[in-house]
């Protein structure tokens, strides 16, 4: 059931929120709005530690010595989160290695800035989701 309700914006506001809506492709702003009540909702649930889903993205130089050994070892402790991982060899030096995990906030979230510190790693992020159960 959808209900409707007016929000009331200075102008100038108003247009950078319209030009967020064209640059991201939206075709209303209620989309849009949508949205952004949605991501600051899983926002907050990450914030109480509850269920998330998330990739841990990783590019790295595979020469580094024991980097390979020390990510698996990091997987390997946190077995229970991950839920695959994939390898990529981009060129002759680097890899890209993506982890898909699953899990309380708070652990997927340690992980990641583990997986991230390691000596070697060239660049990393978490993208992180709830699982969705109570937004619809």
């Amino acid at each position: 059931m959808l209900k409707r309700f007016s929000v009331s914006l200075e102008k100038h506001l108003l247009d950078q929120f319209d030009d967020y809506i064209t640059s991201h492709g939206y075709s209303n702003r209620s989309e849009a709005i949508r949205d952004l009540i949605r991501k600051n909702l899983v926002d907050q649930q990450w914030q109480q530690d509850s269920e998330v889903v998330g990739v841990v993205t990783l590019v790295y130089d595979h020469h580094q010595a024991q980097l390979q050994e020390r990510i698996t070892d990091l997987q390997h402790s946190y077995y229970r989160l991950i839920t695959s991982t994939t390898h990529v060899h981009m060129d002759h030096h680097n890899c890209l290695e993506v982890t898909i995990v699953k899990g309380n906030a708070f652990a997927v979230q340690e992980l990641a800035e583990k997986m991230v510190a390691l000596r070697g790693v060239k660049s990393g992020n978490l993208t992180m989701s709830s699982t969705g159960g109570d937004l619809h």
